[in-house]
């Protein structure tokens, strides 16, 4: 598939992939829905991508859905259609990928682009990010998982305040509510970013994926299910090359070499 809206950067296997339609701060439309959704199913295949960095080209991170030429005539105009088909799929496919999914929010993310960088497993952003619901601004509810991850990020009460009110946050107050892992300086921001790509590339990617698949279970689980599902993960990890890698490297006293397993 010839890239138009997105470009693709394999690096000691990081994969960074950037949105790429400057002009409209990284809008989403239906050719960047389906580039992106492609990508992201292709790197799910490709053994040697064992992390994904998803970012921005120039001064935004993703301003959200397209609203020019993308959605044409409101008289005709199937939202429902349009989550489904193109975000739904999309966030989906993200939340189950098997190497660890980083956000590096260089700029404003927006709408369905804060959407994106939620269903990433980790957000990392730059000094000067900001980040805004946006939805209820134009007379819309929240789509693209936000609605989901939110407020299990930061509470409800304040999920909804900022749904309500559209406010503009910066990187710091995101980190501060538990939206950012870690905000970078601006100027080292992408070699910050990668540096800690290639660390978890280096990692036990396998495990990675299982905590996540725990974690992720264990949020609607009571504490005697919770027990059990980490007992019956365990003893799949138990099993995994990984494993036997990790206490190999341990008694011989080196570093693991979890890509090689």
């Amino acid at each position: 598939m010839e890239l138009k809206t997105i470009t693709k950067n394999l690096s000691n296997g990081v994969l960074e992939i950037a949105l790429n339609r400057p002009e409209v701060m990284n809008a989403i439309n239906e050719e960047m829905g389906n580039e992106l959704y492609h990508a992201l199913k292709q790197a799910d295949l490709d053994t040697g991508v064992r992390a994904i960095v998803l970012t921005g080209t120039g001064r935004g991170f993703c301003s959200g859905q397209d609203l020019g030429s993308d959605i044409g005539s409101l008289e005709h105009l199937s939202l429902t259609d349009i989550v489904r088909d193109r975000y739904n799929a999309l966030i989906a496919k993200m939340i189950s990928l098997r190497v660890p999914l980083i956000a590096a929010v260089n700029g404003m993310a927006a709408g369905a682009g804060l959407g994106l960088a939620l269903a990433c497993d980790l957000r990392l952003a730059s000094a000067d990010a900001q980040f805004t619901v946006a939805f209820n601004k134009i007379g819309l509810v929240p789509d693209s998982g936000v609605s989901y991850f939110l407020p299990r990020l930061i509470g409800l009460g304040k999920a909804v305040e900022l749904t309500w009110t559209s406010d503009k946050i910066s990187a710091e107050e995101a980190k501060q509510m538990g939206i950012v892992n870690q905000v970078y300086a601006t100027d080292d921001f992408r070699n910050s970013v990668h540096q800690f790509a290639e660390y978890l590339a280096s990692g036990p990617v396998n495990a990675f994926a299982m905590t996540k698949q725990l974690m992720t279970k264990n949020l609607e689980s009571s504490v005697p299910q919770a027990l059990e599902n980490e007992a019956k993960f365990q003893g799949q990890a138990g099993q995994s090359d990984e494993f036997r890698e990790g206490v190999a490297a341990f008694r011989e006293k080196r570093r693991a070499e979890f890509w090689k397993s």
